[in-house]
């Protein structure tokens, strides 16, 4: 029984270097990286994706087996070349973030890479919007979390990069994302995404229109906000982790993810194996581990190397 089955793209970040015209090479990418957060968080994971035949894949191949992750179904294609992310480092800490992402490997996941015995094997299945791009990965993401749903599981889904990913066409997104939110049991929306589900105070009732236990959203490592069934904004469960001075994150940095991969192993770490287990007291306790790993994370600067491990978040949480 694998713990957590993780679909969707991996990338390349550049991040200016040290020295002048060095850039440092690290391996990323959302559900990637919540997959590695899984397993240092002492999780079993495994990975479905598709990575360039090229070196840059191999490299990120490479990376995912050595953190750990079941790459089983990491397929290798010569249709692409392995997505790119150049990374500039503002002064106030922001990344500013230039995507060389055409041909994007990510967009060529079929349903076909999807095995039904993947999905009955596992316990929570996780997909980032950038499955939901305009490309066949969009049907491959959409089949898993139905099928996910269908057998039982705690479907998770990650609502980000829709500007990336559909260059601006919001409604049309709107209308793919919308056909599997009533698989998705637990939703991961940043701050600046909110909009998407009518805003902050219309997602109580975008919750009960999906059928959605929680909706989550993130504010980088500075805190996050969880909406639990049917309670209003005002009642929403609210945690802040901040470390000795206040950090500014964005979910581009990986703290996002790094947050979501600790909340979802706490879940996990609570026996929860459906939607029907979880309550509040389960949730407070994932919110708390997720934001002291976002925080950590932040401080760490990076993707999939920045992801601290179970042993870190449990010195750094305050509950």
């Amino acid at each position: 029984m694998t713990d957590l089955y993780a679909i969707g793209e991996l990338l390349i970040d550049f991040i200016p270097g040290n020295e002048p015209d060095s850039y440092l090479r690290r391996a990323g990418g959302a559900p990637a990286n919540v997959a590695v957060a899984a397993v240092k968080n002492g999780l079993s994971a495994g990975m479905c994706c598709k990575v360039g035949e090229d070196f840059f894949g191999h490299f990120l191949f490479d990376t995912l087996k050595e953190q750990g992750v079941d790459t089983k179904n990491v397929h290798f294609t010569e249709e692409a070349v392995t997505t790119l992310a150049f990374v500039s480092l503002l002064p106030d800490g922001d990344r500013l973030f230039t995507f060389a992402r055409k041909p994007g490997a990510d967009t060529l996941l079929c349903e076909s890479d999807v095995l039904e015995e993947d999905i009955e094997d596992c316990v929570i299945v996780h997909a980032g919007s950038c499955s939901m791009s305009n490309s066949p990965a969009r049907e491959a993401t959409t089949k898993a979390l139905k099928l996910a749903h269908e057998k039982g599981k705690l479907v998770s889904f990650d609502v980000n990069y829709r500007n990336v990913m559909w260059q601006d066409d919001e409604e049309k997104c709107r209308v793919e994302v919308e056909k599997i939110l009533p698989y998705v049991d637990i939703l991961k929306i940043s701050d600046v995404e909110t909009g998407f589900l009518g805003g902050e105070g219309n997602i109580p009732v975008a919750m009960e229109q999906y059928g959605l236990t929680a909706v989550a959203e993130t504010l980088g490592a500075d805190g996050s906000r969880l909406y639990f069934r049917s309670e209003t904004a005002d009642s929403a469960i609210k945690i802040y982790n901040q470390p000795g001075e206040k950090v500014k994150a964005i979910d581009t940095t990986g703290a996002g993810d790094a947050f979501w991969g600790a909340f979802l192993s706490s879940l996990r770490r609570s026996g929860v194996t459906k939607a029907e287990d979880l309550n509040e007291e389960i949730f407070k306790e994932a919110m708390a581990c997720g934001g002291a790993s976002g925080s950590l994370c932040v401080l760490k600067k990076g993707a999939i190397g920045a992801i601290p491990t179970w042993e870190e978040i449990k010195a750094h949480r305050r509950i």
